[in-house]
């Protein structure tokens, strides 16, 4: 029987970046507080970003993150369910705080 060639790994060693490398020094919980915090909505940017569904999404997808990270999933659910309706269109945007 002739030599079969060895099947390849499906899963190939990860090339780790040096910016993977410097953020190796913090804890997943920091990074994740840095997400949030980068993610984060300011209010000069409401008007322009309160219906942007990606920006919405990301910003409540990281919170749910970091709260499931301080093992706290009765928190992140919600803001997982929130961060799923709006990518499927079944939250829309609700009404500038300043304005009622």
């Amino acid at each position: 029987m002739p030599n079969s060639p060895q099947p390849q790994p499906l899963i190939a060693e990860p090339l780790v970046s040096p910016e993977t490398q410097a953020l190796a020094q913090f804890s997943d919980l920091e990074l994740a507080q840095a997400l949030v915090e980068r993610l984060a909505i300011a209010p000069t940017d409401w008007h322009r970003l309160k219906a942007n569904r990606k920006a919405r999404a990301s910003e409540q997808a990281a919170i749910a993150l970091l709260y499931l990270l301080k093992n706290q999933p009765e928190e992140a659910l919600p803001r997982f369910q929130q961060a799923s309706g709006w990518l499927d269109r079944s939250i829309v945007a609700p009404p500038c705080p300043s304005h009622g």
